[in-house]
């Protein structure tokens, strides 16, 4: 921008010193043909207001079209940050739907896992009552075999001497 301003400026100061140069010849009167009617007027100062007009044309159009821009860009970042809040907003929001459904599952998963160590808990609770049973059971079997094995020692003792047979030593087996 600095150049093309730059440029312009001397290109004007070209022009007014060309100007100064010739003033004679720019004030110089001659006829002028307008198609219609004949005028006597300076040649070179019609042609440096037309030039001057169109300057100022080319100059208004192009502050025109410069301001016309710079209210459309902020227009458009008006737009662009109504719109980046909008979508930070809907983040955010997105967010805090993501925290609350992810801290529901978490106590979910918290209460089923309460709910599996109950289980468990009762399970074993029930596995080691049976278990227990079990072992009664099977200690009462063992001391009941254990007493009939007694018994039977004892009655094979007891007939031993009446039988004539020599007394138990352990290591006989018994049929």
């Amino acid at each position: 921008m600095r150049f093309r301003t730059l440029f312009l400026v001397m290109a004007l100061l070209m022009l007014a010193g060309f100007v100064a140069l010739n003033v004679a010849e720019f004030t110089r009167i001659s006829p002028l043909n307008l198609g219609f009617t004949t005028l006597q007027v300076s040649l070179g100062l019609v042609m440096l207001s037309l030039l001057v007009a169109l300057l100022l044309v080319f100059l208004g159009s192009t502050l025109y079209l410069q301001s016309r821009h710079v209210l459309e860009a902020r227009i458009h970042t008006r737009e662009l940050t109504a719109q980046r809040e909008l979508a930070d907003k809907a983040e955010a929001s997105r967010f805090t739907e993501l925290r609350g459904y992810l801290e529901a599952q978490v106590r979910a998963e918290q209460q089923r896992e309460t709910a599996l160590g109950v289980v468990l808990a009762d399970r074993f609770s029930q596995q080691q009552q049976v278990l227990l049973a079990r072992l009664e059971q099977i200690d009462n079997s063992l001391a009941a075999h254990l007493g009939q094995l007694e018994d039977r020692l004892t009655q094979h003792r007891a007939a031993a001497p009446a039988a004539g047979l020599p007394p138990y030593n352990g290591n006989t087996t018994l049929r």
